[in-house]
């Protein structure tokens, strides 16, 4: 049972990635701390929230989570599904900062980021997960991705040498100039 509830809670916040990236980072009309902070983040590509704000957002939902959790099943099931999903939680901020900092540590992970880039520079309304791709799949925003335009003054410094792509990406991204008629 805290296997499952690990597994679960690992799942979990796959289905919550999705949900908050959309919902709150995209289709919530009003104001919100995501939505403030994602607006920037796609307007600079590489700005990411600061540490501290993620971990007393993060704090704040573990204790509701751990309170809420506590109601209906033992500690132990409640804290191994935190650990769960926290633990994914900590994983998909390690990836999302590594898809626009660093190299692929391995060629897989292209797709990944080349799914993620698809939502950055072409439509923000498709591909909302970073660690998968599943809930894309399951409801609809999915769009599969062959190559990426990534916009000249957005480009990430681990794509290119000397302003010219490194050829081992060639395949998968293309920096464009917006100036260009």
């Amino acid at each position: 049972m805290i296997i499952l509830s690990f597994i679960l809670g690992v799942l979990l916040w796959t289905f919550a990635e999705y949900m908050l990236h959309r919902f709150l980072g995209h289709e919530h009309k009003g104001r919100n701390f995501f939505k403030r902070e994602h607006v920037q983040h796609h307007a600079k590509f590489n700005y990411f929230a600061p540490v501290y704000k993620k971990v007393i957002s993060a704090s704040i939902v573990f204790m509701i989570f751990f309170l809420f959790g506590n109601l209906f099943a033992p500690v132990l099931i409640v804290l191994f599904f935190l650990i769960g999903f926290f633990g994914m939680y900590a994983l998909y901020e390690a990836a999302h900062f590594r898809y626009h900092a660093k190299d692929p540590l391995v060629a897989p992970f292209i797709i990944l980021r080349k799914h993620h880039f698809y939502h950055h520079f072409h439509n923000p309304k498709m591909n909302h997960g970073v660690t998968t791709r599943f809930w894309d799949r399951v409801f609809g925003t999915f769009i599969p991705v062959e190559t990426v335009n990534i916009p000249e003054k957005m480009t990430m410094n681990w794509l290119t040498n000397d302003g010219e792509i490194k050829n081992r990406y060639a395949v998968h991204f293309r920096i464009i100039n917006n100036n260009r008629k």
